[in-house]
């Protein structure tokens, strides 16, 4: 069979001048091999401090731990369910992998890499994200839920409702509230963690598949990346209506926040990452695409700090030898290769 190709960047970006600045792009730096590892890739998550990564490889059923200093492949969690999302814990060293069949969630030590614990969503457990300052979980789930764990004893403590499956959603860090694409409705579903229920939907003004999201917390803006037709619609957090619409490339499965240097990236299937900057938080400017086809795969950016961007894979098909791709951003560059 064939092994998939995976790609990753690292974007550990400087202080690079902004003279004669009309585009953006990424510079590839690296490449890691990860060889016996076949079928698609979803998401990522990274443990900074040490430097490193853990991927989900859905179709291998495994999840792969790189190590970035070495540039190598450490260890492979195996007995997975086609695993779809996962968290790291820092304070923990507890990795938390939901698992897309039976709807597991299990539960890893950090260091041995041996089982500790699981829950059981029965049905799709998908998109995880972690509220540092409540120290819970939030995992997305079956016909339209999203669980809630305790973190420090693994724990169910609630779920709350949807209409449909959940897709990407993104936490208030200052605030109560959870943002959740539910494509299959097509609107964006607000939650009030404390009540525990959907208190709004928002609209995305006729563009649908909505499936990846960034929030802008500080100017109250929420993007969302649709797919019918392509476009990043930008929403108002204190009103929920729409505030822009940007055309973007084809099959966007992830959007990223850059608050450092206001940009957003969207990550798309047909191959571009589109560069997109903020002016102000109601207009917003295409700077660049930077080709990714040359390796078929979609990127996954997540800001790190002030100064990282952490592009995350997701890979659909399968090719020969996989590897994991390292690039810089630069305030000034030429566009990558279509």
């Amino acid at each position: 069979m064939k092994h998939l190709a995976l790609a990753f960047v690292i974007a550990a970006a400087g202080n690079c001048l902004a003279v004669e600045s009309d585009g953006a792009g990424l510079e590839l730096k690296q490449t890691i091999q990860l060889t016996g590892v076949e079928g698609r890739i979803d998401h990522l998550d990274l443990d900074a401090a040490n430097e490193r990564l853990f991927v989900c490889a859905l179709g291998n059923n495994t999840a792969e731990v790189l190590d970035l200093r070495k540039g190598e492949r450490v260890h492979s969690i195996t007995g997975l369910g086609a695993p779809q999302g996962l968290v790291y814990i820092p304070e923990l060293n507890r990795l938390f992998i939901a698992n897309d069949k039976g709807g597991v969630c299990k539960i890893y030590d950090a260091k041995s890499y041996q089982p500790v614990g699981e829950i059981n969503f029965k049905d799709d457990a998908d998109n995880i994200r972690y509220d540092d300052s409540s120290k819970r979980i939030y995992v997305g789930f079956g016909s339209g839920g999203i669980g809630i764990i305790n973190a420090a004893d693994g724990k169910q403590i609630g779920s709350i409702k949807l209409s449909a499956h959940p897709e990407a959603f993104e936490l208030e860090k200052n605030g109560k509230r959870i943002f959740v694409n539910v494509p299959n409705s097509r609107h964006v579903a607000v939650i009030d963690h404390d009540k525990g229920e959907v208190v709004a939907t928002w609209k995305t003004d006729l563009a649908f598949g909505n499936f990846p999201m960034a929030l802008d917390e500080a100017n109250h803006r929420l993007f969302i990346g649709c797919r019918m037709p392509s476009k990043l619609v930008v929403l108002d957090t204190e009103s929920g209506n729409v505030v822009a619409k940007i055309d973007i490339s084809g099959d966007t499965d992830d959007v990223f926040y850059d608050s450092k240097r206001h940009r957003i990236y969207a990550i798309c299937g047909a191959g571009k990452i589109d560069i997109i900057e903020q002016t102000d938080q109601n207009n917003y400017k295409p700077l660049s695409k930077v080709g990714t086809a040359e390796v078929h795969n979609k990127l996954r950016f997540a800001v790190i700090g002030s100064d990282k961007i952490q592009p995350k894979s997701h890979q659909r098909r399968s090719r020969n030898n996989p590897t994991i791709a390292n690039a810089t951003p630069r305030s000034r560059c030429h566009e990558g290769a279509s």
